[in-house]
């Protein structure tokens, strides 16, 4: 940034050496019948065009530099653009897969309260209260792998940000 504002700066000063040089020539005397003669020395003439150059090259350059430092932004505005469609995507399909567990549950607790109540009444079958109970642990073992590579997603996301805030 700071060669930046030299550049400003130099530019600025260039710009009022040539008010002051138009100034001088609105002063100097019209042509008249010694119009052969030289209203300006070759050697400011020679300066004034130097420094006009010297500025036009780093307008050119900072001009250059702006542009892009521009493009990289817009580059990396679009990938972030990607990469957060793709965390939503994610994260759509991790609260659909977690809606579904969580009804399958639901509905496996529902059956054992039936099978239990059933069985208290004399006609359960054990062997159907174990296979429910069976399915039950299973549901809330795929809950539990369900939440756990939510929670890895997250940490994957969270550990750029925090190693670029240390």
């Amino acid at each position: 940034m700071s060669e930046i504002a030299d550049l400003e700066r130099r530019i600025t000063d260039a710009l009022a050496r040539i008010g002051q040089a138009m100034d001088r020539a609105d002063e100097a005397p019209k042509p008249g019948p010694n119009a052969h003669k030289q209203i300006w020395d070759d050697e400011a003439v020679a300066e004034l065009q130097e420094a006009l150059d010297a500025e036009k090259l780093a307008n050119a350059q900072l001009t250059e530099r702006v542009r892009a430092i521009k493009t990289k932004q817009d580059t990396m505005v679009q990938q972030n653009e990607i990469l957060i469609e793709r965390q939503r995507e994610k994260l759509a399909k991790y609260e659909a897969e977690i809606a579904r567990l969580s009804l399958v549950n639901d509905q496996l607790r529902q059956n054992n309260a039936a099978l239990r109540n059933a069985n208290e009444s004399g006609v359960g079958d054990p062997n159907l209260i174990n296979k429910a109970m069976l399915a039950e642990l299973e549901g809330l073992r795929a809950v539990r792998t369900a939440d756990r590579e939510e929670i890895d997603t997250i940490l994957c996301e969270l550990k750029p940000l925090v190693g670029e805030g240390a």
